[in-house]
């Protein structure tokens, strides 16, 4: 008997339907998953062009930036610009599903890297710390600090996936480092959860109300369904609890947690805080570094009090326990205290004959206009009354953190003057 006249022809395989991606070569089930096609729409004409994100982007930013001054009306105006934040990463066998491509391990580790540049950036007299999670044991992989190329290194030397997640003894982990910061730092921890069970080896909800005691506040962000035991975490710690819908969802939803918070009263005391100016040693000099405990020629920062070496500023000397920090990271702390009032959407309806407005941004001197010469989308500062294309208001809101209409005209009124 000829069992290959029992096989389908032409390639035809006789599989259930849950199997159907299977019979795709290589490059089909790359365009399969890529789903290109979505990212068509047909103009007026009937030509296929690519979607314009760019006032999708901007929406999304507009709304972050209208929840940020919703929850700053509601709360104090004291913000926690000294934080010690410690990452937990669930790397369990849960990170490695594809639901998330190529994997949630993959896309964690790309969206933690960002964040971590994003936070330092914004919060430069802050501390990070990195945890993962994986068969069922917490393990802290950095310690608390300042310099994002290390914590960067150090995920990224270990993303591999296996076991179960065990929330319990993450939370534990964090509360035993935390407990150690001093009075005046705020204490958070934001939690990225793959998995939809935790697997602990004892009372959850005893060590929930640990934190709470501790005053550490906990934010989660899952990237499966939602969890109830992740939910009353937040809810007792005063943290945010969000699920990613998918990857620029999970980057918006990351990157909320980059400006410092509205402080809490009873959180975080204030008072007076010793800190050190250290100057940049000179480029020729040898010494022994506390940091890596080894001799180093050139570069570094001498503490001003027991003159030892440190590699990175900010950070805290290991000698006299002085925080060392430099000028302008005080000067980029500032603006949180004082942010930029948000701009005024000026929609095209708007630009009509009744009201002139520039064709011009006064960022960029890019042109306002679309194509046909029609008025696009802008923003007009409400003080100095300038206008603004989109990339200019994110640009000065979250790099920036000055209008240059209100700086030039400020600029001018001193000269005239």
């Amino acid at each position: 008997m000829n069992n290959a006249a029992e096989r389908p022809l032409n390639g035809d395989v006789e599989d259930d339907d849950d199997d159907d991606g299977a019979d795709l070569e290589a490059w089909e089930r790359t365009y399969a998953e890529d789903r290109s096609w979505e990212a068509l729409q047909e103009d007026e004409s009937g030509l296929l062009r690519p979607i314009d994100t760019t006032a999708i982007y901007h929406a999304q930013y507009r709304r972050r930036l209208r929840n940020l001054a919703a929850t700053a009306a509601t709360s104090r105006i004291q913000k926690g610009l000294i934080r010690y934040l410690y990452i937990v990463v669930d790397l369990s066998k849960a990170a490695s599903e594809r639901d998330f491509r190529p994997s949630r391990m993959a896309v964690i580790g790309k969206q933690v890297e960002v964040f971590i540049r994003e936070f330092f950036d914004q919060n430069p007299l802050s501390h990070v710390g990195l945890v993962t999670i994986k068969d069922g044991i917490a393990n802290c992989i950095t310690e608390l600090g300042g310099s994002p190329e290390s914590h960067i290194n150090a995920l990224m030397g270990k993303l591999d996936c296996s076991g179960d997640a065990s929330l319990q003894n993450a939370l534990e982990l964090v509360l035993g480092c935390l407990n150690q910061i001093p009075s005046y730092g705020h204490r958070e921890a934001l939690i990225l959860y793959s998995a939809l069970s935790t697997c602990d080896p004892g009372d959850l909800m005893e060590t929930i109300q640990k934190c709470k005691k501790s005053k550490i506040r906990c934010s989660v962000i899952g990237l499966a369904a939602e969890m109830f035991v992740c939910k009353h975490l937040c809810q007792e710690t005063g943290g945010t609890y969000s699920v990613a819908l998918d990857e620029s969802h999970f980057k918006e939803l990351i990157l909320e947690h980059a400006p410092p918070p509205p402080a809490i009263a009873e959180y975080a005391t204030a008072n007076l805080i010793k800190m050190g100016f250290p100057q940049r040693s000179a480029e020729g000099s040898v010494a022994i570094c506390t940091c890596h405990e080894e001799a180093k020629a050139g570069g570094g920062y001498t503490c001003p009090r027991c003159k030892v070496r440190v590699c990175e500023l900010p950070t805290e000397c290991r000698v006299c326990g002085l925080t060392l920090i430099s000028s302008p990271h005080l000067a980029r702390s500032y603006h949180h205290l004082f942010p930029i009032v948000m701009f005024d959407e000026v929609s095209p309806s708007q630009n009509d004959s009744s009201r002139s407005f520039p064709n011009t941004c006064f960022g960029c001197q890019e042109s306002l206009l679309t194509q046909g010469n029609k008025p696009g989308l802008s923003v007009i500062c409400p003080k100095c009354k300038q206008q603004f294309c989109l990339d200019c208001d994110i640009y000065i809101h979250e790099s920036l953190h000055n209008c240059p209409g209100c700086e030039s005209s400020r600029h001018s009124k001193s000269v005239t003057t």
